[in-house]
């Protein structure tokens, strides 16, 4: 027996988008990213969440600023990804991360009890481009930048859930950090422990950004606070 569950459309117009769009307006987009989409090309190829960001904001008006994205997120992190729909936008948000008047905070699940419960950790990352991943270090190594990461408690236990406020943006910092502090992320094959992956049945990285939180000093009001 087969049952096969269907949304009742009737009286219902069709979704517009298959984005799932959490604010806009006349300078920004803001997405609910899902896992498995890249933001931007790259090695795993396929349509990109610009890709999509784009289709819909050229379905509206085509001769309209194509969107570009503010930030990044890793193909297997889900949640809120920025977009600027404006040159002016770009500018005004490019400057608010490099001054980190925007902050970006996370939600994830680790292997073990957080000790102590609450920190601001710092390190370096090199990149290693022809592995497609980084390696963290207690000390400054040529060609690494430093990184620095914020996490605190939610739920303590042999998988704990933390808030992690992402205070340098580097390519897979929190994923590798954690795992270096020797909490890795449940679900990160890459940095994390793979067995441990396994046990627990986890098939998909456990982090999500969850929240944003925007200064412009007034040069984009209807985002700021």
């Amino acid at each position: 027996e087969l049952k096969i569950y269907l949304p009742d459309a009737t009286g219902s117009d069709p979704p517009s988008s298959p984005l799932d769009i959490v604010y806009e307006d006349d300078s920004v987009l803001l997405v609910n990213k899902r896992a498995g989409i890249s933001v931007e090309k790259d090695a795993h190829g396929g349509i990109t969440l610009t890709d999509l960001c784009t289709a819909y904001i050229t379905a509206k008006d085509p001769s309209a600023f194509p969107p570009a994205a503010c930030h990044r997120l890793d193909n297997r992190t889900c949640g809120l990804c920025l977009f600027a729909k404006t040159p002016e936008a770009v500018d005004i948000l490019q400057e608010a991360f490099r001054r980190r008047t925007l902050e970006k905070y996370y939600v994830c699940l680790v292997r073990g009890i957080m000790k102590p419960p609450a920190a601001v950790c710092h390190a370096w990352l090199v990149k290693d481009p022809l592995h497609a991943e980084v390696r963290i270090t207690d000390h400054e190594v040529p060609g690494a930048r430093p990184v620095v990461t914020g996490y605190e408690t939610l739920k303590s236990g042999p998988i704990s859930r933390l808030r992690v406020h992402l205070i340098t943006g580097r390519t897979h910092q929190i994923r590798a950090h954690l795992a270096a502090l020797g909490h890795p992320v449940l679900g990160d094959d890459l940095y994390g422990d793979r067995d441990f992956n396994r046990r627990e049945k986890a098939r998909s990285l456990k982090l999500c950004a969850v929240s944003l939180k925007i200064d412009t000093e007034g040069r984009l009001p209807n985002l700021d606070g």
